[in-house]
């Protein structure tokens, strides 16, 4: 692996030396012709130079994923708001002891989307558990949206088997934090959600939704619209969780009424088994089991 590139430290250290300075000497830090333009928070944040800020949300994580070896990802997208079991069991109790139907209704909810938590972290497990054994350029590693829920569940999964783990998070209204199971060293934020799919998209091997909500949807159809249109290589698209996403969506009007060719929907499979879901992309890529 290549040693990452270290820029020259006094050169970075005078260029913030000036910019601290100017903040100390001011409540409000003003532009400044005679900063320069990369130092100058200002003239980066202004409309004009967007562009720039998009190349370098597309440059950061690309040349840092790189430095770590990462080329081959498995995405998982789902629901930021499913708690782990121990999370959920604890609303329900704190529900019950309050009396509270409304409360206690939708802890009984927690507890049922919590067995998604668990398993989008076994099939977290099983990825991680057969790239630890591989050559660093032969691994798949788990990236996810870097958030709670769904999210959480996956690099948790990757984490507890010592394997790095990917979060691709972005600033939100409501702030959202990176899971504490993200590798710090992988974990991203991003300002434009655009470049943030487009990572998605860059190393992913397959991708596997579990039940979420209009983030997921997206996330999840523009991948589909990807392959459909070839615009991106055929990948396994699994989606987990059967009942949810056949109530949630009837695929096949979608073909009655002529809007998609009936072949589309061999684009992607259901499953319920975190097994299963690995099995698809394991035999897709004919990875050995050994």
């Amino acid at each position: 692996m290549n040693k990452p590139h270290v820029p020259n430290e006094q050169a970075l250290a005078e260029v913030w030396a000036d910019l601290q300075a100017d903040i100390e000497a001011s409540v409000r830090l003003q532009p400044n012709a005679y900063r320069l333009a990369f130092s100058d928070p200002e003239f980066l944040m202004r409309r004009e130079t967007r562009g720039v800020r998009i190349q370098l949300e597309m440059l950061k994580p690309d040349l840092d994923q790189s430095e770590h070896g990462v080329e081959n990802t498995v995405v998982v997208f789902g629901s930021a708001r499913f708690l782990s079991p121990q999370a959920a069991q604890k609303s329900l109790d704190d529900a019950q002891a309050q009396g509270d139907n409304g409360a206690v209704a939708v802890a009984h909810r927690h507890v049922r989307n919590a067995g998604y938590y668990e398993q989008a972290r076994l099939f977290a497990r099983l990825v991680a558990g057969h790239s630890a054994r591989l050559p660093l350029k032969e691994r798949i590693f788990i990236c996810t949206g870097g958030g709670p829920g769904i999210m959480e569940a996956a690099n948790r999964g990757a984490h507890e088997m010592g394997v790095p783990t990917v979060g691709l998070n972005i600033t939100l209204p409501h702030e959202q934090r990176a899971n504490p199971y993200v590798t710090p060293a992988l974990s991203f934020k991003f300002h434009y959600f655009a470049m943030r799919k487009m990572h998605f998209m860059m190393r992913a091997k397959a991708l596997v939704a579990f039940p979420g909500g209009f983030g997921t949807l997206d996330e999840l159809f523009e991948v589909i619209t990807l392959v459909q249109t070839q615009k991106a290589s055929p990948v396994p698209i699994i989606l987990f969780g059967t009942d949810y996403w056949k109530r949630l969506i009837n695929f096949d009007v979608l073909v009655e009424e002529g809007a998609i060719a009936a072949e589309d929907l061999n684009l992607f499979k259901f499953t319920d088994d975190p097994h299963e879901a690995w099995e698809i992309i394991r035999a897709f890529y004919q990875l050995t089991t050994e």
